[in-house]
């Protein structure tokens, strides 16, 4: 029975491997303080206690701990021109990264929704939109993501490996693993498909959804300054929204057996490394509240 598990991640980088070593490591550092940065301005700033930027800090969490997961993996992956992980890790590895993602799409998901509620009924915004609302959110949204993927995670888990132990990935993804599989997964792959209805379409469609309607309400408004900062509230969720969303539903829910290895992991790298480290910088970072709490912070 396989124990450990060798993943290839990208190989025949040759002359670039340094280069390409050296960008990662450098865009996860970027990440990684980043993310820190939003996490502590948020907690410790009083003008930032609002529920927008209440779930600005969870996002960055999640983004935080998915990028400490992966991205030392596929470091080893590049500079090692492959890593081993045990089973056991591979599993864990493949639970945590799942979990942080469908957390992800719930809380991109209420973040439209707190979108909605402020630029479509502003003046129910703060009753509805309060502390302990927001709390609820985030728990039913960590107990979600934690449940549902639970049952894909340990579907996988209970697969039989006894003979090849490479995947051609440069982490412990779902549809990779299920290809070492000696046993019929064909019952784990429907089960992976059904549940990106939950976690993956239905947000996406509820998302979708708030910004038609907050559309409509923008177009309403007559003055050009106030469709303009309406917009620019909206414009850096949609840009997040359009290539984490898009990348996963090509990886998860149309996955193609006609759909090159490379591609795959390309695509991967989307919303592994990617969007982690342009989210602070889109959502957080650009935001004058968040800049005047820096400031104050340095003074």
């Amino acid at each position: 029975m396989v124990k450990e598990i060798f993943l290839l991640g990208f190989q025949h980088l040759n002359n670039f491997k340094i280069l390409i070593f050296s960008l990662i490591l450098f865009i996860h550092i970027l990440t990684i303080y980043g993310n820190i940065l939003v996490i502590v301005l948020v907690t410790i700033s009083r003008n930032l206690h609002s529920p927008m930027f209440f779930f600005l800090q969870q996002l960055s969490l999640s983004d935080l701990l998915q990028s400490m997961l992966i991205v030392p993996t596929l470091l080893k992956t590049v500079i090692n021109e492959g890593a081993k992980i045990s089973l056991i890790g591979c599993i864990v590895q493949l639970y945590i990264f799942a979990a942080t993602e469908s957390l992800q799409c719930l809380l991109l998901t209420v973040m439209s929704y707190d979108r909605y509620l402020a630029i479509c009924n502003p003046l129910c915004y703060s009753s509805i939109m309060n502390h302990r609302f927001c709390v609820k959110l985030i728990l039913m949204s960590w107990l979600l993501a934690l449940s549902l993927i639970s049952v894909t995670v340990i579907t996988a888990a209970t697969q039989e490996f006894c003979n090849q132990n490479t995947i051609n990935h440069f982490f412990c993804d779902y549809f990779p693993l299920l290809e070492l599989s000696c046993s019929d997964t064909s019952l784990a792959q429907i089960l992976m498909i059904s549940l990106s209805f939950p976690v993956l379409l239905i947000p996406f469609m509820v998302i979708i959804g708030s910004y038609i309607c907050i559309a409509h309400e923008i177009l309403k408004i007559t003055s050009n300054i106030g469709r303009q900062k309406a917009f620019s509230t909206c414009s850096s969720h949609l840009a997040v929204v359009s290539i984490f969303y898009g990348s996963l539903i090509v990886t998860y829910v149309v996955p193609s057996r006609n759909q090159s290895q490379t591609i795959g992991k390309l695509l991967s790298l989307l919303y592994t490394v990617v969007t982690p480290f342009i989210n602070p910088m889109i959502y957080s970072l650009r935001s004058t509240d968040m800049k005047n709490a820096l400031g104050k912070i340095l003074q």
